[in-house]
Formats: structure tokens, C-alpha cells, sequence
């Protein structure tokens, strides 16, 4: 099982215990003595470790020799956990290692996209990647490279893995035996362009990215089957349209077909798809249609929505047919065998299967009370025996074993800091493995967010949100508030489990400047059903902002010390777009505001990020005009500040630039800092200097 074990590292004070847990026994013992491998390697290298505890961040326990293989300033050293002797590894020549080790591709586009780089074949001889527009194979062995394609052109590219162009989550090109890839053909010729300057090169330079904006052509993708060994294709039938987005999902266990799922541009139907690897003929497994929008970018992604049991050859559906995520089971030629959960709340996510025991484990919220709380459970595949395996407010985070006789359960709440627990597969607790200590934040003066309820503008429905506070608030005394937001159907951004995240510690930190820091899920966004987030459909910019001012109300009639009269708003993408909407759409409530990266017309952005909220925009012209926040340029009373960088290819800089121009032409003045070459946000040379101006920007104009 782990085998038969887990590691589990614990802080302790300015050193480090790591256990060896036994679920089996519930044991847990001390997996090496620390001081003695600090020694060890001290010996080795003839000098001292720095600090007290562990002279390296992760290591690899090996179970059959009783060693532990680490790096250490360049060397890797293996400890005899008997002997308590290191010695160095045989060093593999950097020629060698350069063999083995996957190189980049190419960046991820946009930047949320994680890099990508060669994809090793199961067998570990090959690396399969790109470059010159075509697929390539790359030895491990010698580092002989072969081109797989040799046609490709710059608008007509062969790629060994789609980028965000073909919204890809999977990467199963290669078969199971390793003798064939799926690679993927696209063709970009009536893509439109968005133009980088690179200003910081010796010659400013001009780069062209294909960005299909709303209404605009999308790429047109094709997914081949290429024979490794002679070259031979086979192009899969993905549908006689094209006009959407494929995600592929792998092979079958028997390598005879290939998984692929496809979704129409507006994601109002969705098609899991198995195609035959041989002749390229496809057969539509399960179809799923909504009259709105199929779940899209939001987690799980909408290829993430079907998963494959290989064992019995079914598929276990997450679906929001009825209007709350559940699962059905169907088998593998597309016939519901049966519906595994049911009730007015959303499951989220599989978290593991057991197909050998017949049971599926899963994420949800359940709780009516606390609509965010984060739970795990499991159904048998037959449809029963539906439990909750955990009881703590909060979210939970599983991580099972991978005999799915055990998980790890990591729970916290706003309140309650982390805690790990061992659990058996039916819930039952074994152990405690740990429990975070917040004793010196807490003897800092730190307290955690205040989460709380309100009423959306609507006055019926519920909204939950939490609150952060200066540590030596005086009640007596008036605050500035700032709001934080994001109001996009893509996440939720209000903090359920115990603060720990980049969002959290911005919002803490302004806190401690003397702001009052106030967050709230609006009407529209995700993990609330489907009828909760349908609020966005076809009505952007119409209920957010005034969720937000609702809300603000509610808050300050029981908390005097909020200072309704000076109110700051900030956020990032479409948190920027929905900062400058409450400055020109609610100029009574929000006098300052700090937009980063915003969209400024739904018109200028991403096709995948607003078709399937808000339709095309030839056809739904004037829901489209109404979300536009260049046509309330006029109404900015307050002091705003744009921050946008010069290379962002998801809200584009142009974006900004109309909005910079509307401005102008109201005669409204503004503030706005440009970023030389960064993305959709700064990265970690720049960020301390773009958290300085917002944190600054708010202090003078809201004046703590």
C-alpha cells in the first residue's frame, strides 16, 4: 500500500521529524533520526550543515536497501539508514542527463497554462515533442532525433500536445504499448492576430499571436494516429463541424481506440468520444446537453467530467442535468446503467475509484447550512451504500493510497488551522498524524478572517463572504473599507478552508494597513448548482456589482467602524473588470479602485472565457453592449488605477488601452501603470513592486 506505509513530514520547532505511518498496524514510528543524517552528510562533504533541522527539502526513501537519496548543493547523496553512512551517487555526465530529462517545448499560452515539454513514451525510450511546426522524437539513448512530421507550416502546425487553443487537460498521446501517438493538426489560417511589442529588446521587436476573440474564427483541429516505427497516419473522425474545442483523454487499457472529448463553442453540448486507432471511425459514448452552459473552465474542467473504469469498461459521468452536479454510471456503449447520487447539492470531483471493491469517492457540499463546506463520500457502484466520510467544518482534502483502502484527510475551516488524519477507506479514523500550530501567529496578534451571511441584492438569495480585520481594531474607530473581487463564473474566490493561499495573505496584509478587507461570492459564480451560477448567463456586468453593494450595506448596519465613506474595490482579470464596473456602474459606493489586467469589453476577450456564459456576439448584440464598461466611462467619479502588462495575450492590453481612450473621451482622468513584458500577472522578479503600488494606491487616496 505506500507500501504498507507513508511518509509524513512534520515541522518541529527549527527542525524536522519525518514518521513512517503503517495504516495497516496504525502504527507510527520515526522513519530515521535526523541529527544522524545531518552527520552523515556532514561527514561526507567535510563541513557543516547550515540550521537545525533537514539540509534538504525532499528526498526519496527507497524500501528495499533502507536508504534515503537527496540532494545537497549540487550532489546527491545516499544515506544508509543501518550504518548511518552517505556516499555520493555515481554522477551521470550532463550529457546524459540531458538525454533522459524532458526539454521545454514551449511556454504555456496563456500564462495559467503550466509549460510543456516532451512527453517520455512508456517504455522511457523516446521523448516526444516539437519544434519547426512539426512532431519529433528525441533517444534517450544517444539523443538521435526523428521527425514524425515533416509537413507542417506555421498556420498549419503539427503538435505532439495541444495548447490552450484546443483546451487540453490530458496528455495521453502515446498507446499503452508505446508504438503510437495521437498528434494534433491545427490550422490557424483565420485566426486573428494580437500584436506584442517587445519594448525591452536592443530593437523593439513586434510578435503576432493567434487569440480568437469573441465571435471570431477558432482554430480548426484534427487529431491524427501516427505510427512511431513507419510514419503511417490515421485521421480520427472528430465531428464534420469543428467549429468547438477537443480535449483528448487517452487510449483505451487494449490500445484499439483512442478517448477524446468535444464540446461545441458556446458548451451547450458536450460528446465523450471513442475513435478506433485503425480506421479513424468514431462512436459518440455519452452526450450531454444544457439549454445555458455546460460546466466550462471552472474545476472540474468539462474534459474532466467523464471518467474511465478500464476494468469493467464503463464510464462514470459528472453531469448537472437536473441542475446540481451528480454521478451516473454508463456502460461502454453509451447506455445509463444507473444514477449513482442525488439531492439539491453538487458533487465536485472523483477523488478516487476502487473498481476492485465497487466503490467511487468523491467531493461534494452537501450541508445546506454551510453551501461551501468541502466533504468527501463514496457509493457503491451499484448505486449504494451512499455515506459521508467526514465530519469537521470546512474543506476537506483527500489523498488515497493506491490500494483505496486508506486516505489522508487534511481539514481546516476559516476558524481551525490544518489538520491530517488517517483514515480507512469507509471514513473510520485511525490516527492524528498532525495538527498545525498557530501559537506565534497567534501571539503576533494575528485572527483569521470573520466569514459571515448576507442577502444578495435580490433580498432572497444567500450570499457567504468573510471579513478581514486590522489585529488591533478599535471598535470605536472608523475604518476605510476595501472590497476584494472576482465575480467571474470560473472560481470562487472566498477562502472556506483555513487562510493559507497568495489571495488570503493580499487580503490579510491590506487589513493590517488599517482597511477593513471584505469578500463575497456573487450571484453567478460556480459550487452552488446550476441555477446559482445561470445568473451570469447572457447577464454580465448586470449583478455583481450590485451583490457587492448589497452586501457592503448588510455589513456596515451592525459594524459601525466600516467607513462608508471611503470604499476601495480591487481585483485581477475579470475581478479588474468587475473593479472598474463598481467605480462607473455604483460611483456612490466605491470611490477608489485598483483594476489589474481587466477586460474592458467582453467584445476584446477570449472566446472560450465569455461564449458560453453570454452566447456569440453577433447574435446577443445588446446583452453584450449592456456589459460593456466603455460605454460608462462617463459615469468615473473616483480615482482609478489600471495596472496592465504589455504582453498579456488573455485580457489583452489593447483592452486597456480602449478603456484608457474612453476615458479620455469623457474627460475623466485615471491613473495606470504598464508593464514591459508581463502576461496576465507579475511574475516573482516584478511582484513585490506591483503589491507596493496597490497597497500604496490604497493608502492615499483611502487615507487608514
Amino acid at each position: 500500500d505506500w507500501p504498507c506505509a507513508h511518509r509524513v513530514t512534520q515541522a518541529v520547532g527549527d527542525s524536522i521529524a519525518v514518521w513512517r505511518v503503517n495504516p495497516a498496524t496504525n502504527t507510527r514510528t520515526p522513519l530515521f533520526d535526523a541529527s544522524g543524517v545531518r552527520k552523515a552528510m556532514a561527514a561526507l562533504l567535510g563541513r557543516e550543515m547550515g540550521g537545525r533541522g533537514l539540509p534538504f527539502t525532499s528526498f526519496t526513501f527507497q524500501e528495499g536497501t533502507g536508504t534515503i537519496r537527496a540532494q545537497v548543493d549540487g550532489d546527491e547523496i545516499v544515506v544508509d539508514l543501518a550504518t548511518y553512512r552517505a556516499s555520493r551517487t555515481p554522477a551521470l555526465s550532463r550529457v546524459e542527463r540531458d538525454r533522459a530529462t524532458p526539454r521545454l517545448v514551449r511556454t504555456g499560452f496563456p500564462e495559467t497554462v503550466p509549460d510543456i515539454y516532451e512527453i517520455p513514451s512508456p517504455d522511457g525510450r523516446w521523448l516526444l515533442g516539437e519544434h519547426d511546426h512539426n512532431v519529433w522524437l528525441r533517444a534517450t539513448a544517444d539523443g538521435r532525433e526523428q521527425a514524425l512530421t515533416t509537413d507542417g507550416q506555421s498556420e498549419q502546425a503539427w503538435y505532439a500536445y495541444p495548447s490552450r487553443a484546443l483546451a487540453t487537460s490530458g496528455s495521453g498521446n502515446w498507446s499503452p504499448e508505446g508504438s503510437r501517438v495521437v498528434l494534433v493538426r491545427s490550422d490557424t489560417r483565420a485566426v486573428a492576430h494580437v500584436p506584442l511589442v517587445h519594448w525591452l529588446r536592443p530593437v523593439e521587436e513586434v510578435e503576432l499571436r493567434h487569440v480568437t476573440k469573441a465571435g471570431g474564427p477558432l482554430a480548426r483541429n484534427g487529431l491524427w494516429v501516427v505510427d512511431v516505427r513507419s510514419g503511417g497516419r490515421v485521421k480520427l473522425d472528430t465531428g464534420a463541424d469543428g467549429d468547438g474545442y477537443l480535449d483528448l483523454r487517452g487510449w483505451t487499457p487494449d490500445g484499439k481506440e483512442v478517448l477524446f472529448s468535444r464540446i461545441d463553442r458556446t458548451f451547450q453540448r458536450l460528446d465523450f468520444v471513442a475513435a478506433d486507432a485503425a480506421t479513424g471511425q468514431s462512436r459518440v459514448l455519452v452526450s450531454e446537453t444544457q439549454r445555458t452552459f455546460i460546466k466550462g473552465i471552472t474545476s472540474p474542467s468539462w474534459g474532466d467530467l467523464v471518467t474511465l473504469l478500464p476494468k469493467s469498461k464503463r464510464l462514470l459521468v459528472l453531469s448537472e442535468r437536473d441542475g446540481w452536479d451528480h454521478l451516473y454510471l454508463y456502460d461502454w456503449t453509451g447506455q445509463l446503467v444507473r444514477r449513482l447520487t442525488s439531492g439539491k447539492w453538487p458533487v465536485l470531483s472523483v477523488a478516487a475509484i476502487d473498481e476492485d471493491g465497487g466503490w467511487v469517492y468523491f467531493t461534494g457540499h452537501d450541508d445546506p447550512k454551510r453551501p461551501y463546506d468541502t466533504h468527501l463520500y463514496r457509493v457503491g457502484l451499484d448505486g449504494q451504500g451512499f455515506k459521508r466520510l467526514t465530519e469537521e467544518t470546512g474543506r476537506h482534502l483527500a489523498l488515497f493510497s493506491p490500494s483505496r483502502k486508506f486516505y489522508l484527510d487534511t481539514h481546516s475551516a476559516v476558524d481551525r488551522p490544518p489538520v491530517v488524519e488517517l483514515r480507512s477507506a469507509d471514513g473510520r479514523l485511525l490516527q492524528t498524524l498532525s495538527r498545525a500550530d498557530i501559537s506565534k501567529l497567534q501571539a503576533l496578534g494575528w485572527k483569521g478572517p470573520e466569514p459571515f451571511r448576507v442577502k444578495a441584492a435580490d433580498d432572497t438569495t444567500d450570499l457567504e463572504g468573510v471579513i478581514y480585520r486590522p489585529f488591533d481594531l478599535y471598535p470605536a474607530r472608523k475604518y476605510p473599507v476595501v472590497v476584494y473581487l472576482y465575480g467571474g463564473p470560473q472560481m470562487v474566490l472566498t477562502p472556506h478552508g483555513f487562510p493559507s493561499g497568495y489571495d488570503d495573505a493580499r487580503s490579510m496584509a491590506i487589513a493590517q494597513l488599517g482597511f477593513v478587507v471584505v469578500t463575497v461570492d456573487p450571484r453567478g459564480t460556480t459550487e452552488r448548482g446550476k441555477a446559482f451560477q445561470d445568473w451570469i448567463y447572457g447577464n454580465w456586468g448586470r449583478y455583481v456589482i450590485p451583490d457587492q453593494v448589497a452586501t457592503l450595506k448588510q455589513l456596515a448596519a451592525t459594524r459601525p467602524f466600516m467607513d462608508m465613506s471611503r470604499v476601495g474595490v480591487f481585483g485581477a482579470s475579470w475581478g479588474g473588470y468587475n473593479a472598474v464596473r463598481a467605480m462607473v456602474q455604483a460611483p456612490e459606493t466605491f470611490h477608489v479602485g485598483v483594476a489589474i489586467a481587466p477586460v474592458a469589453d467582453l467584445d476584446d476577450h477570449l472566446a472560450l472565457a465569455i461564449e458560453p456564459y453570454m452566447g456569440l456576439p453577433q447574435e446577443h448584440r445588446q446583452a453584450y453592449d449592456y456589459a460593456s464598461n466603455l460605454l460608462l466611462a462617463n459615469r468615473l467619479e473616483g480615482k482609478l488605477l489600471m495596472m496592465h502588462g504589455t504582453s498579456d495575450v488573455n485580457a489583452t492590453f489593447s483592452a486597456t488601452m480602449k478603456m484608457v481612450n474612453a476615458l479620455i473621451d469623457a474627460g475623466k482622468p485615471y491613473d495606470l501603470m504598464v508593464v514591459p513584458e508581463m502576461n496576465h500577472g507579475p511574475g516573482p522578479t516584478r511582484i513585490e513592486y506591483f503589491e507596493n503600488t496597490i497597497r500604496r494606491y490604497l493608502v492615499e487616496n483611502l487615507r487608514p
